[in-house]
């Protein structure tokens, strides 16, 4: 199970500086891609998550509400390479996962 408030943490973190903490880990942001987005790797109820700031060029709901001023941050599952979750000005949404 996803732990949207550690999720909701990480969102806040990543869009306002170079470190997130979680728990006793600092972790460093990292820059990924040609748009040089912000990212962060993190252990969730023992599995590895990555947290990437949303492109807003992508022609998805989630780029437009980029373009339009919102901080959106996606999560995705580094094992299986599924985006689990969104999280939007705060606010986390988990994906259902049809399987």
């Amino acid at each position: 199970m996803l732990d949207s408030a550690l999720m909701q943490t990480v969102a806040t973190q990543l869009l306002g500086a170079d470190v997130v903490k979680v728990g006793d880990e600092t972790l460093d942001v990292q820059r990924v891609g040609r748009g040089r987005f912000r990212s962060v790797r993190f252990r969730m109820n023992g599995k590895n998550y990555q947290a990437i700031e949303q492109n807003p060029e992508k022609p998805s709901r989630w780029g437009q509400l980029a373009r339009d001023g919102h901080k959106v941050v996606q999560f995705r599952d580094v094992a299986t390479n599924q985006y689990v979750a969104v999280g939007v000005d705060g606010v986390i949404q988990v994906y259902e996962h049809r399987g």
